[in-house]
């Protein structure tokens, strides 16, 4: 009698499988929080300088294209991206959102799902609502400058930061954009 140890086929045929399904998704994981990372970057750059260095929504496109890659539905996400890149260079051209913003707004729809784009506008919409009334209610409350010249980069941020409330100067509307592509990433669902 032949006692021949025989390895079980389904191990041979379903471990390489989850293998491939963990790695993608490991991958994915990574590059969300990649994309989450320069949301947060290009944010905090508006907020100070009032630009969005062109290398930002660069690397944002190639995360979101790379996410959009992996799952087989690059087609549909660069469509939707464009759309609403369109829409965002109109809202430029008649003088609504600065360059920065158009570029940053189509990199970061690229990044997010397909499937969530409309929260993705509706998030970025509500948190552009909610920055533009708190900066109207901030101009009553920021104090006069100070005659002494702030040291730190964050104190320095905020002297100019009031300044442009008190004067009522452009939004950082990168915030807006930021949130809610964090916001539309973190809820995370099929990309």
């Amino acid at each position: 009698m032949d006692i021949t140890c025989r390895p079980d086929p389904l191990q041979f045929t379903l471990l390489p499988l989850f293998g491939r399904i963990f790695n993608v998704m490991v991958y994915a994981t990574l590059l969300t929080m990649i994309c989450v990372g320069l949301l947060v970057v290009a944010a905090m750059h508006d907020l100070a300088a009032r630009t969005i260095p062109n290398a930002l929504p660069a690397f944002l496109a190639g995360g979101g294209f790379l996410l959009h890659l992996g799952a087989g539905n690059l087609a549909a996400a660069l469509a939707t991206a464009a759309m609403v890149c369109s829409l965002a260079a109109f809202c430029w051209f008649r003088g609504w959102l600065g360059g920065g913003d158009v570029k940053l707004l189509g990199a970061a729809a690229l990044a997010v799902p397909v499937v969530s784009m409309t929260s993705f506008i509706l998030d970025v919409g509500v948190a552009g609502g909610l920055l533009a009334l708190l900066y109207l209610l901030a101009r009553r409350l920021v104090p006069a400058a100070s005659v002494t010249v702030p040291v730190s980069l964050a104190a320095r941020v905020w002297r100019a930061e009031c300044w442009r409330i008190r004067r009522g100067g452009p939004l950082p509307y990168g915030l807006a954009i930021a949130a809610g592509g964090v916001l539309t990433l973190l809820q995370g669902g099929p990309t």
